[in-house]
């Protein structure tokens, strides 16, 4: 027994005749007297007396009436409730993020996002090392400046301004750079992971990669800039990190002039996964609310 047949039935029932029924059905009246026999035979009863004039329903055919409109309605429902579950937000969204920005901004946006959406979940992984989006099963990750050549679909979220700074007793003891080149005479503090480091700066309207060498590297933002305020050197770091310890004067910016703008931050996720829901609305809602707190 097919679905189709018992919607023939019904709606043959409901319209008194074949051709009432094939006209709302849009079908010829020869395929659904057929496709209501094919159903009786299917079910080993008569569902329905025929005369020259109009149908009428047998016993059987009523009591199968009945059940077949509780099961097509059903059917209805369930259908129209996995179009919505489609059209809304929902499921698990693993997503990795930089471990200050993920602390600073991220968390109280995931937590409004998810009174939102009460259907979606987050499984949230915050640290400063890049993630193999695919190969470790992340949906998303959220990204800060230039991104590496790769598959993944990037999406601008907003921009972040990076800022070189120092605390002031370094500057006094050790002097304030006062051009790019001046860093060579520096402890630089680097935020990043391993290999030959330099910082981005823009001299006489060209970007230029100066080489910095200091006493420390780390992957983590909060690190370097802790150790910044410590005294150990000078440090290049996204403005949300080094923002309340600038207004403190635990740091004092340097370079100021010299720095390019601001760097880009990214969504990316891979192919796969552009027409998922929930990534295009938890990306659309950080666009939207990061345009509001990074410019505040």
């Amino acid at each position: 027994m097919q679905l189709d047949d018992m919607r023939i039935f019904v709606a043959t029932v409901d319209a008194h005749n074949f051709t009432s029924a094939a006209n709302r059905l849009s079908l010829s009246k020869q395929f659904v007297s057929r496709r209501v026999m094919a159903l009786e035979e299917a079910l080993g009863v008569r569902l329905l007396i025929r005369n020259t004039r109009k149908l009428a329903v047998t016993e059987l055919g009523q009591e199968f009436y009945e059940r077949a409109k509780r099961i097509l309605g059903e059917v209805e429902e369930a259908e129209q409730a996995m179009s919505l579950r489609r059209a809304s937000p929902h499921g698990l969204l693993r997503v990795s993020a930089p471990m200050s920005f993920g602390m600073v901004h991220l968390s109280p946006l995931v937590a409004m996002f998810l009174k939102k959406h009460p259907d979606v979940r987050f499984d949230m992984e915050l640290s400063d090392r890049t993630v193999d989006v695919v190969g470790e099963g992340f949906d998303m990750a959220i990204r800060i400046g230039t991104l590496a050549d790769s598959t993944l679909i990037a999406q601008k979220l907003a921009e972040v301004r990076m800022v070189a700074c120092a605390s002031p007793q370094y500057l006094r003891r050790r002097g304030t750079p006062t051009a790019p080149a001046d860093l060579a005479r520096h402890a630089c503090l680097l935020y990043g992971h391993g290999g030959p480091a330099s910082w981005e700066f823009v001299v006489d309207g060209v970007h230029k990669a100066v080489e910095v060498h200091g006493p420390l590297r780390a992957n983590n933002g909060e690190l370097i800039r802790d150790s910044a305020i410590a005294g150990l050197g000078i440090a290049r770091l996204p403005d949300f990190i080094v923002s309340a310890a600038l207004k403190a004067g635990q740091l004092a910016g340097v370079l100021e002039p010299f720095l390019p703008r601001a760097a880009a931050l990214y969504a990316v996720y891979p192919q796969h996964r552009q027409s998922s829901t929930t990534i295009q609305a938890f990306t659309a809602f950080l666009r939207e609310q990061l345009a509001k707190s990074l410019s505040a």
